[in-house]
């Protein structure tokens, strides 16, 4: 049996029709297991540069997954990145694809001066939110535009 090829991150434009069908199972799940009034999807141009990243990760020449950032400049706060649009196929999932894309993330925040990384998800996805608690990621309230939602968790993590 062949070994798996190594997973390579690297930027993708979140419009590329690759991520823009991964981007779609994303939100077929998501509208799956939460109502729309809980579902916040980020359109591709909101995580084009300057405001945003977005990575893809391979395995070979197969995108299997991507995620992306939101930077949002210091207002009455510290400057932060907001995750956005995490997903790993189903065949590429406890493979580290997801870690990987997180530390290429957390990555691009750093190289820009931010300190400071929030994402809002659901409650329903114990996987994500086991990997965001490993990678030290805490609960804090809603921030930026988001209102209290009992389906919705908030977390942050400081940045080295």
């Amino acid at each position: 049996m062949d070994p798996q090829p190594p997973t390579r991150i690297a930027p993708l434009d979140p419009a590329h029709p690759e991520a823009q069908a991964l981007i779609a199972r994303s939100e077929a799940l998501m509208s799956a297991l939460y109502p729309s009034e809980s579902n916040h999807f980020e359109p591709a141009e909101g995580l084009r540069p300057p405001q945003g990243g977005f990575y893809g990760a391979w395995r070979g020449e197969r995108l299997v997954g991507c995620g992306g950032v939101k930077h949002f400049a210091a207002d009455g706060g510290p400057a932060y990145g907001e995750i956005k649009r995490l997903f790993v196929l189903d065949s590429e999932r406890g493979r580290g694809v997801a870690r990987q894309l997180m530390a290429a993330l957390e990555g691009e925040l750093t190289a820009r001066g931010v300190r400071l990384a929030r994402l809002e998800t659901g409650i329903h996805q114990p996987e994500a939110l086991g990997l965001y608690r490993r990678l030290g990621y805490v609960e804090r309230g809603p921030f930026g535009g988001y209102a209290p939602d009992p389906l919705s968790l908030f977390m942050e993590k400081a940045l080295a």
